[in-house]
């Protein structure tokens, strides 16, 4: 990593608050580049905390985007941080409208030059696209980064019609905390507890929300730009990680926005900006590579961004199944159009007699982490244990490698003696010592076949052929391996079961296949990136402890019971000190249970502890939640509670009981 520290420009930051059409500010923290010029304003817009949670990342590129001529400025969303309001759902109607007066704020201002640019990762690459999609006219280009298009189908929430156990809890349980968080008194004065008050009487637990809602509906129509691409003005940069959930969104994008302004680029990283060096690298200079996005979009420069390849993907090669990679053999490739004409759909038929399946309702514990995030354990390890409970069909690869490149297709001709179950689909690098590397998957809620906005029983006793499509990758079977297709009809805890599914299906081959996207060699554009470089740290520091950290993945197995419980510890930060004086501390756990035998046994929990404290004042704020999900024949039950502290006195404390009927998901 490059530590830049000399730029074209001198800057200066400042806080300040953006009025919002019903009175309420928003909290802004503002970067400029010292000029009397006016500069195009770039925008990151987030519900993450600039004062202390996002703030060493946006220290790394906020500054460095003014020091080349930008004003670059970071803002909370209503209700977090130290802004006004209180906080609302993910991406709702008011989130949206409040970004669009930010833009609209920020072009109006004598320092901009009336061009404004919009970027983030995950929430922020979200609302960029949503609010290119509300067309405000100084809104020139966007960023998005692992991010979707399509918030029921490619989310944390539902998988091929299914809950996602994984997430959707986890997720809701981590926003849950989130929200409860207190405004920092050092920022915005006396009145911090006030409007601690008040945002934390408005807050409700998502997960009412997003289980009421378990097909396609209005709710999840809105904010999916992939209803209507053509609103997008903007020009878009697509960026993602074939080890980020969000990767597929990249290939839509190419392939509906017109070619003269969009651009698409997947690396192989995890859910983290791709110059930040954390596995699985190589990094690459994404701070130059937006800054050429930048200058063309809202400077006019001539600077052949658009002569790059429409989408630039990366390659890997073989590789032996590891939970973390500091760097993955391959190389870039580039296509100038997608679908490419370099790659062909080639058809594997499956052979044999037809085949039962009812895997073990443990089956998924090796899946690895839904959102890698650099750490050590967020990579599936081998699957030969995971195979073993699926249904396998092998290819050889010959003396020529297999590479592919974009969307693998699963047909499936199945029987069932129950009315629902799921389909989940694994593509795996088998290398000749037997080693089994995951290169993707996916599922299919055997009720969404006929479309995610409706949940259609199976007709008990009879075949259908279904359809369904796995991630994106880009991969290259060596010679001498075999490409290995593993279906199962369970796969905790991504894929949260429905009752009866223990019976599984039963697969006839004769009706079956998988087709590949394979990529042909040619000739092709080089692709190559600088090496990365960020502005200099904020400088916060991490005490050292004397506790034994936890496991980041622990699988217990009580064999009595035939109980399986995967613990996991999703090391978002932990305790960190901030240069001004700010202790902060995060503590959280995640527990999935389940049956070997009983998919009504699965059960969900969440528990965090937050602390905010600043010694020289005194302040002292806990936050603490606890969530759990768990179902029966006929719904979801969950239970969420929060509780907060000022010193040793509790504050708030509330707890939610729902029970939510399970429809579809």
């Amino acid at each position: 990593m490059i530590i830049r520290t000399e730029f074209p420009f001198g800057t200066a930051h400042e806080d300040v608050r953006i009025p919002m059409p019903d009175g309420v500010e928003l909290y802004a923290r503002i970067w400029r580049p010292l000029t009397d010029e006016p500069v195009p304003a770039l925008l990151e817009y987030l519900p993450y905390r600039l004062t202390d949670w996002t703030a060493p990342r946006d220290w790394q590129r906020h500054p460095w985007y003014a020091g080349h001529g930008y004003a670059s400025v970071r803002v909370d969303v209503r209700g977090h941080g130290c802004s006004g309001g209180n906080p609302g759902d993910e991406y709702d109607a008011r989130e949206l409208a409040d970004g669009v007066a930010v833009v609209e704020w920020l072009a109006e201002q004598p320092w901009c030059t009336g061009s404004v640019g919009m970027f983030g990762i995950s929430w922020g690459g979200f609302n960029s696209l949503q609010i290119a999609a509300l067309a405000p006219e100084a809104l020139k280009a966007v960023v998005t980064v692992c991010s979707t298009d399509d918030r029921y189908d490619n989310d944390v929430h539902y998988m091929g019609g299914s809950v996602l156990a994984v997430d959707m809890h986890a997720w809701a349980a981590t926003m849950l905390a989130f929200a409860a968080r207190p405004p920092d008194p050092l920022f915005v004065g006396d009145g911090w507890r006030e409007q601690w008050l008040a945002r934390l009487e408005s807050v409700e637990p998502l997960i009412h929300t997003w289980l009421a809602h378990q097909t396609r509906d209005d709710y999840w129509r809105h904010g999916s730009v992939c209803e209507d691409y053509g609103a997008i003005g903007a020009a878009v940069l697509a960026v993602g990680g074939w080890h980020d959930p969000y990767r597929d969104t990249v290939l839509r994008l190419v392939s509906h926005l017109p070619a003269d302004r969009v651009r698409g680029l997947i690396g192989p990283w995890s859910h983290q900006y791709p110059d930040r060096g954390l596995p699985p690298g190589p990094s690459i200079g994404f701070l130059q590579e937006t800054l050429r996005w930048w200058d063309h979009w809202l400077k006019g420069a001539d600077n052949g961004v658009m002569d790059e390849p429409l989408l630039r993907s990366w390659i890997s090669e073989s590789h032996p199944p590891a939970t973390v990679y500091e760097v993955l053999p391959g190389r870039w490739v580039g296509d100038a159009e997608w679908p490419s004409p370099s790659v062909t759909p080639v058809t594997y038929a499956l052979q044999g007699a037809p085949v039962a399946v009812a895997s073990p309702q443990h089956t998924g514990l090796d899946a690895g982490r839904f959102f890698p995030f650099g750490n050590d354990a967020d990579l599936p390890p081998d699957q030969r244990e995971e195979d073993a409970k699926s249904a396998c069909f092998e290819f050889p690869v010959g003396r020529e490698p297999v590479e592919i490149l974009g969307r693998a297709q699963v047909t499936a001709r199945l029987r069932m003696d129950v009315p629902y179950g799921q389909v989940v689909a694994r593509l795996c690098d088998v290398a000749p010592d037997g080693s089994s590397t995951l290169v993707t998957r996916g599922a299919l809620n055997l009720s969404a076949r006929l479309g995610r906005d409706k949940a259609v029983p199976w007709p008990v006793g009879a075949y259908e052929d279904v359809v369904f499509e796995l991630n994106g990758i880009g991969h290259r079977f060596a010679a001498g391996h075999r490409i290995r297709l593993a279906l199962s009809s369970a796969y905790w805890p991504w894929i949260w079961p429905r009752a009866g599914s223990q019976a599984g299906w039963t697969l006839d081959p004769a009706g079956s296949s998988v087709v590949l996207p394979v990529r042909s060699a040619g000739s092709e554009p080089e692709v190559g990136f600088e090496p990365p470089e960020q502005a200099e740290p904020l400088g916060v520091s991490h005490p050292a402890t004397l506790d034994e950290p936890r496991p980041e993945r622990l699988v217990v197995r009580d064999v009595a019971r035939g109980r399986w419980r995967l613990e996991v510890d999703p090391r978002y930060g932990g305790t960190r000190v901030y240069p001004d004086g700010l202790e902060y501390g995060e503590e959280a756990q995640e527990v999935y249970e389940i049956d070997s035998a009983d998919p009504l046994s699965a059960r969900t929990r969440s528990q965090w502890r937050i602390r905010l404290h600043r010694p020289e004042s005194g302040w002292d704020v806990r936050v603490e939640t606890r969530s759990e999900v768990s179902c029966d024949e006929g719904g979801f039950l969950t239970s969420n509670e929060v509780v907060c502290r000022e010193g040793d006195e509790v504050v708030f404390h509330r707890t939610w009981e729902r029970r939510l009927p399970r429809a579809a998901g």
